[in-house]
């Protein structure tokens, strides 16, 4: 009964979610494109042999690199699909299907509606379906269920604040859990968070991200513009949200170092033109890695308005703060930058990857600062104490190789659900 009124909420919902869809075509236009998937419907055939892999946006996609190369190696007679919620999720994946070629396909994840889901499932026929992180989909899960589709989360976190938010529709998400095949968890306190709102066969196998490798021509091209650029001291602030590259700016401002260039990097490209804006109202000399040229002597702000090209960015900076930690958003994932050795600062606000960043802070690849103010007093002794740096670059590369094998642990999931549907 209770996905009954959530369906017919859903459905009631959708003048609300095609206003949502316009607002944000906005300023993405690429919102308005394949539409028709949203809502399950598709013209090209489906490959006969399919594994699914959920993953939202930019972040999931990156993060399942590892996984779907070892899907795609590992089971050489299938194809892999990846769904996407965003956009920007959608791009990232192009990127992995001109890297790994024609058996990689995308398509947009439907909306939770009863017709959609099966319309989907129906088309692709995924002979398995793997949910990236936190994505649970009560009308998906079940539509697989009545297919005999087994789907499982992997890679699953659930911070304490999510964890209160489910724990207010448990009619709603405890049957979706007693339809999952598995639940592969981050961390034992992600597990014991996931069991608390109905999990069950719930494992953890770690952090699949640490298994991800920058692209060596990324990281490549970060060493280029450092030999470009010379001994002049970078501070990155990656994946900033909304709010916080002001606070960035104003701290940048009061810290008064000439020589210092702050590397701007937004998490979403539709706000790159407000950060710009944030920029030019205090009068900061910018120039923009998307107009082509490098920054010059008198650039102050390099505002990073590229996508794909955060290991670069990591890899041509001296520290980093991570987006996202200095307002209550949760913060961005810290993996990434550490398997790049750059050195990381991260604000109050960690909730999404705490574990992690405690992880990463304890070992000495990542600094905690209180504030955008305390994060610049930071930057500036630690560009002052050059053996510092180098001890948190080493540590973060440590940091990073103690956590792999994650991948490794999914696939032997992956291999024992997928036996029985590959005999013979």
């Amino acid at each position: 009964m209770m996905r009954v009124l959530y369906a017919l909420t859903f459905y009631l919902a959708q003048p609300l979610v095609w206003t949502r869809l316009l607002w944000r075509a906005r300023k993405q236009p690429e919102y308005l494109r394949h539409v028709g998937e949203r809502y399950g419907f598709h013209q090209s055939p489906a490959p006969s042999r399919l594994i699914w892999v959920h993953v939202v946006s930019v972040g999931e996609t990156r993060a399942a690199e590892p996984l779907i190369k070892a899907l795609l190696n590992t089971y050489p007679d299938h194809d892999v699909l990846m769904t996407h919620m965003t956009p920007t999720g959608r791009a990232t994946g192009g990127e992995l299907i001109a890297k790994y070629g024609g058996r990689l396909h995308q398509a947009y994840l439907p909306y939770d509606l009863p017709d959609a889901c099966g319309r989907f499932l129906d088309h692709f026929k995924p002979r398995l379906g793997l949910l990236m992180e936190t994505e649970l989909w009560p009308n998906l899960i079940a539509a697989a269920a009545r297919r005999n589709i087994p789907v499982s989360l992997v890679n699953a976190r659930l911070s304490a604040k999510s964890q209160r938010g489910y724990l207010r529709l448990l009619p709603l998400i405890r049957p979706a859990f007693d339809a999952l095949r598995a639940v592969a968890a981050q961390t034992p306190a992600d597990a014991e968070r996931l069991v608390a709102i109905g999990a069950q066969r719930v494992s953890v196998f770690g952090n699949i991200k640490f298994d991800v490798t920058p692209a060596p021509e990324k990281l490549e091209l970060g060493k280029e513009w450092r030999q470009a650029l010379g001994n002049r001291p970078i501070w990155l602030a990656a994946s900033t949200r909304e709010g916080e590259e002001a606070l960035i700016l104003d701290a940048f401002c009061r810290l008064n170092e000439p020589s210092l260039l702050l590397l701007l990097v937004p998490r979403h490209p539709q706000r790159f033109n407000e950060a710009a804006a944030l920029v030019e109202e205090r009068k900061l000399k910018l120039c923009r890695r998307s107009a082509g040229p490098l920054p010059t002597e008198d650039t102050q702000v390099w505002l990073g308005d590229s996508m794909g090209e955060m290991p670069a960015y990591f890899a041509v900076a001296d520290i980093s703060i991570m987006g996202g930690t200095l307002l209550p958003f949760g913060g961005q994932n810290l993996i990434e930058a550490a398997a790049c050795g750059c050195p990381v600062l991260v604000g109050p606000h960690t909730y999404n990857f705490l574990q992690a960043s405690e992880d990463a802070t304890a070992c000495g690849a990542a600094r905690r600062i209180a504030d955008a103010g305390s994060a610049a007093a930071e930057v500036k002794k630690l560009l002052a104490d050059g053996a510092a740096l180098q001890r948190m670059r080493d540590a973060a590369t440590a940091f990073t190789q103690a956590h792999r094998g994650a991948t490794a642990r999914t696939m032997a999931l992956v291999a024992e659900i997928m036996a029985p549907r590959t005999a013979g």
